[in-house]
């Protein structure tokens, strides 16, 4: 048996629809917002304040493995119901959140460790959704694009581990914008056309990311995204960057002359 912690996005299904091919006992804890996984009899819509219930939830379903999957909304603590495993937890979940939403998984995991509960890799049963180290596409990096990514990925390990920044956009050696909490998308939009052109997104992994429950994703939107605005290719970081639309996205990167690497 194993539990699935299943937030927003696509991450999510794309975890639950390998699980149920490979006929695996499951229960899902659903963490949306929306009660997302409502219609699955197996989907349990739990708010995360009452840790007793969901704790128990666990013990019976014996189970001592769970994966967490897709984004999780920082909650707002003060409208939380909490229940006297809540109170009890509580203020370490603030102390964490008041670092970013890393900070608050790290401390999710040390609770159900201490509950003999394990926290997996999310990719355990979808190895395929991320990419071994190579060049994907047709068009491949140069020269100098090589000595640019260098920098840039120099520039990442530099930053903060509860930071939210996986991602930076480079243009003739220089870092032209930072991933914010909006995330990769909005980053790209917010850049105009005429200084983000023939630039570079680089997505990496934080420093000192827990790679079992938080890795950075790109998909085909992410591929369209880049083309509109004119970018030369994306850099992830090989078996540790989730692509979603694998096909697909590599397929578009050849007919719009992008390039994908995974380093």
């Amino acid at each position: 048996m194993i539990g699935l912690f299943l937030g927003e996005k696509d991450l999510p299904i794309e975890i639950l629809k390998k699980i149920e091919r490979k006929k695996i006992n499951y229960f899902i804890v659903d963490l949306t917002k929306n009660n997302k996984f409502k219609k699955n009899k197996k989907s349990y819509f739990v708010n995360i304040g009452k840790f007793g219930e969901i704790l128990n939830l666990i013990k019976t379903k014996k189970c001592n493995k769970v994966i967490f999957a897709g984004n999780i909304i920082k909650p707002q603590i003060s409208k939380l119901k909490l229940d006297l495993k809540g109170l009890y937890y509580i203020p370490r979940v603030v102390k964490a959140s008041r670092l970013g939403d890393a900070a608050i998984l790290k401390v999710l995991i040390k609770i159900l460790l201490e509950n003999n509960i394990k926290v997996i890799k999310l990719n355990t049963f979808n190895p395929e959704l991320t990419l071994k180290r190579g060049t994907y596409t047709k068009i491949k990096p140069s020269k100098y694009e090589n000595e640019e990514i260098r920098k840039g990925i120099k520039t990442l390990k530099k930053i903060n581990s509860h930071n939210h920044t996986q991602a930076i956009i480079i243009r003739d050696s220089k870092v032209i914008s930072r991933e914010t909490r909006k995330g990769t998308k909005e980053m790209i939009k917010s850049i105009p056309k005429s200084k983000i052109k023939k630039g570079i997104l680089i997505k990496l992994p934080k420093a000192k990311q827990d790679l079992r429950v938080d890795l950075p994703t790109i998909g085909i939107d992410t591929f369209r995204d880049c083309n509109k605005v004119g970018l030369k290719g994306i850099v992830v970081k090989s078996n540790q960057n989730i692509i979603l639309n694998k096909e697909a996205s590599i397929k578009y990167a050849n007919q719009n002359k992008l390039f994908l690497i995974a380093i």
